[in-house]
């Protein structure tokens, strides 16, 4: 393939097994004139072992910002680059987001390389509804922050999948119990497509007790996967619900109202519409 000039490529690469790589993605990284990589240290060895010589920058959460003028400015002079995060899918709870929207704004071409994540990979093998899911990345470290997080998604119908990091997977999962009951089905993946790969379909409650018994499953990347809430027949609202709904309402339209008053309220977003259409029409 001929590698155009003045193009922004968002190239996925492998999250473990380097087999994973598409053609495609070797292709286009042996042939543009540069590549942003979250840490240069860290591809390095990616390209060692695919032969590519191809210049590598660094490009992160810390310099993007900074950073993406110049990168804009070298795509506008014709130089074609190529995006890669540490592992999988660019922009995925990984930096990169402001560099695209830049692109955009500058009317530069950005083209995808579809390949290996972590998120869809779990996703297919998690035995959970996967037609409607949630991705919520990584929750806030600090278990406050986090507990708090996780009671505004205690009623959420669509399947939620999460990001964890080893250090803290052990005291998140107390906290998922904790929010969803630990009845609760889920799924562990952990190191996918990696040599210690482990996925694991349980109740939250024996997730939570496996882990905490083993420390071996405390190792590694993981992504964790819940199934979502039943949804309720019940659409009534409880005043305070209705309260908040009203009060939006009276400076948003009723979509946004809906969506804002669920968030807050913990209630279904489709039985708050309902009911600021019922009071419109009254």
């Amino acid at each position: 393939m001929s590698i155009e000039a003045g193009i922004l490529y968002i190239v996925a690469t492998p999250i473990g097994n380097l087999g994973d790589i598409s053609a495609r993605a070797l292709e286009v990284l042996q042939k543009v004139d540069q590549i942003a990589a979250e840490d240069t240290r860290h591809s390095a060895s990616l390209m060692r072992h695919f032969a590519i010589d191809t210049p590598m920058f660094a490009l992160h959460e810390h310099n993007e910002r900074r950073k993406a003028e110049a990168v804009i400015e070298r795509l506008q002079q014709g130089k074609s680059l190529a995006l890669i995060s540490d592992a999988g899918t660019p922009l995925i709870s990984d930096p990169g987001y402001f560099l695209v929207r830049e692109a955009h704004r500058a009317g530069i071409k950005v083209v995808p390389l579809p390949g290996p994540s972590a998120l869809i990979a779990a996703l297919s093998v998690s035995g959970l509804a996967t037609d409607h899911f949630c991705f919520e990345g990584f929750l806030p470290a600090k278990s406050g922050a986090r507990r708090k997080a996780l009671e505004v998604l205690a009623q959420e119908s669509r399947t939620l999948a999460f990001y964890e990091t080893p250090h803290r997977i052990e005291e998140c999962l107390v906290d998922m119990v904790t929010a969803f009951g630990e009845q609760r089905p889920a799924t562990l993946a952990r190191e996918l497509t990696k040599t210690f790969e482990t996925i694991r379909h349980a109740t939250l409650g024996e997730l939570a007790e496996w882990v905490a018994s083993d420390p071996n499953q405390r190792k590694g990347e993981f992504v964790m996967l819940i199934e979502g809430a039943p949804e309720r027949v019940d659409e009534g609202l409880d005043g305070e619900t209705q309260r908040i709904a009203t009060l939006l309402a009276e400076e948003l339209s009723v979509k946004q109202a809906s969506s804002l008053a669920a968030k807050i309220s913990g209630e279904k977003k489709n039985a708050i519409y309902k009911y600021l259409l019922a009071r419109e029409d009254k």
